[in-house]
């Protein structure tokens, strides 16, 4: 799923202000953990009302405020927090990133990887109570890909048989996409290639199941709020949602029967709410992190927080200068990248891949294009602009980040090249758009912890989320080679193969991996980072 570039999470003044620092406070949360339920700092004292208790939330954490409260139409990793926390997938990750089964209680996978039954548990339910079935999981994830309104992450059923056609129009009956329910209980997906990576996408929060009701917006109300997940949205206010536990999840009612996330710290610093004892939980920026470390009194609340995430460069390739092939390498040989991401700071770890480390089936090779001016100033002479004579004016358009000045100095100097500097508000929209940037900067961030989620959705053909049109039949055949893999070592050889494509041709360049800090209260158990960066609130609990 997307970012732009700095800190998931609350506002510190306006409601959505430019990110600062990397991922500091979604990418903190971890996933599961199970244990006692105790209220925030321990035990209410005694002589504490009982109606002031029962007021008291068990929980305060810092998090986003959605923009939807429906899963189809996110794509952000702060949504996505949140949205995980309402609704349930098929199938969920432990702290290994394990795949394990969610509301499916078990799968079929044939052994040619082309088809995939799932089983529902028995006596599943919404919220409310109504019988969650094979049917809403269909019409659930048939939501994501719907041509008239597609999620941003519709790239997540991309090998799902018929639904690129349905998804682009040339086919308007949804029967003939490969999801149905085979009964009640029994949910088909078939491929059109093997999909051997879909049990962990299928834990992404876009593919959680949601009622019926979610078409009106009848049931994303707060207060009668009906979803499929640990928690059910209570109160939504100006700097604060109300999440209270739902006591028909599949799992059992969840330890803490109350969560208050702070959407909105009004200009304060979360360091002073959390040392006020007015927060739980919440992620910090690195400067905060670098004394808070030698503090007598916080130090021993402090994580690192690792991220399944890249920070990246890319091209539309399908337009001038950029659809021939040296200008890119000609632009990412010119550029110390290495160099680039450790002068930006103790929240950025310099790539090598597109793959960040922390994902299963990684390689360890390096595929970074090398720093070589002396060739990089070749290839755009051959490409017509020797010492960038004639370079067309061309903008860096971003969400604004660490690298960007730092980037168009590089081209300057050592290409001749002069770009344009462009912060977009609507950036997103522009990726999405019929005049999209032609250079541009992203971060990444795992929708689910396998190769596929980045070179996959980011790069292969015909994806959605392919955002600079690159195609080449020799990446998407390596890509086809990996999901026919069921041996890990093919698996590997063949995405290692896609990851040298993308290093000669350059639709891309990886740049960073990004982390983060939090602070987390003694005893709070289940926040230890670790996962894909989403904490399960159902399986947080106190423990004195």
């Amino acid at each position: 799923m997307d970012h732009d570039g700095g800190l998931t999470g609350p506002s510190t003044g306006g409601r959505r202000r430019r990110w600062t620092a990397a991922l500091a406070v979604v990418v903190a949360l971890a996933l599961l953990a199970s244990a006692f339920r105790l209220p925030v700092g321990g035990a209410a004292p005694a002589h504490a009302p009982e109606a002031v208790r029962a007021a008291e939330p068990d929980l305060r954490i810092t998090g986003f405020a959605p923009d939807s409260y429906d899963p189809a139409e996110s794509a952000d990793v702060g949504t996505a927090a949140t949205l995980a926390q309402l609704y349930e997938g098929l199938t969920a990750f432990d702290p290994s990133l394990t795949v394990r089964p969610a509301l499916a209680r078990d799968w079929q996978v044939d052994a040619d990887g082309r088809r995939i039954v799932f089983r529902l548990r028995d006596g599943l339910t919404f919220s409310d109570g109504s019988p969650l079935a094979a049917g809403d999981v269909v019409r659930s994830w048939l939501r994501v890909i719907r041509p008239d309104r597609p999620s941003p992450l519709a790239s997540l059923l991309a090998d799902v048989e018929g639904a690129l056609d349905y998804l682009t129009g040339r086919e308007s009956d949804p029967e003939t996409v490969g999801i149905r329910a085979l009964d009640r209980e029994r949910v088909e997906v078939r491929f059109r290639t093997p999909a051997s990576y879909f049990l962990a996408a299928a834990a992404s929060p876009t593919l959680a199941v949601v009622p019926p009701g979610i078409e009106t917006g009848a049931s994303m109300r707060p207060g009668t709020f009906v979803g499929s997940g640990g928690y059910v949205l209570a109160a939504a206010g100006d700097t604060a949602l109300t999440l209270e536990a739902n006591a028909r999840y599949w799992a059992g009612p969840p330890a803490l029967g109350r969560i208050e996330m702070i959407t909105d710290l009004a200009g304060e610093s979360p360091v002073t709410r959390f040392e006020d004892g007015l927060l739980d939980y919440t992620g910090i920026a690195s400067y905060d992190a670098s004394w808070i470390g030698w503090d007598r009194d916080l130090g021993a609340s402090l994580r690192a927080v690792p991220s399944l995430t890249v920070e990246y460069y890319g091209f539309d390739t399908t337009r001038p200068p950029f659809d021939d092939a040296r200008v890119r390498r000609a632009f990412a040989l010119a550029v110390d990248w290495r160099r680039l991401a450790t002068l930006a700071g103790s929240d950025y770890e310099a790539a090598n891949s597109l793959v960040p480390p922390g994902i299963p089936g990684r390689s360890n090779a390096d595929f970074l294009p090398p720093h070589d001016p002396d060739e990089a100033q070749r290839l755009l002479a051959d490409a017509g602009f020797p010492g960038g004579a004639g370079f067309p004016d061309v903008a860096l358009q971003t969400g604004g980040n660490a690298f960007d000045a730092a980037v168009r100095e590089s081209f300057r100097e050592e290409l001749g090249v002069t770009l344009r500097a462009e912060v977009l508000d609507d950036f997103f929209a522009r990726l999405y758009s019929d005049d999209p940037p032609l250079l541009w900067h992203l971060g990444w961030i795992a929708d689910y912890p396998h190769p596929q989620d980045f070179l996959g959705l980011l790069l292969g053909g015909g994806q959605v989320t392919n955002y600079g049109r690159w195609s080449d039949p020799d990446y998407d055949a390596a890509l086809t080679r990996a999901a026919e893999a069921t041996d890990p070592a093919a698996q590997r050889a063949a995405y290692d193969d896609a990851e040298r494509i993308v290093r000669d041709q350059v639709p891309i360049v990886p740049v960073a991996y990004s982390a983060g800090w939090a602070l987390s209260r003694e005893g709070l158990l289940g926040a230890d980072p670790a996962g894909i960066g989403i904490i399960r609130f159902a399986g947080l609990a106190w423990d004195r």
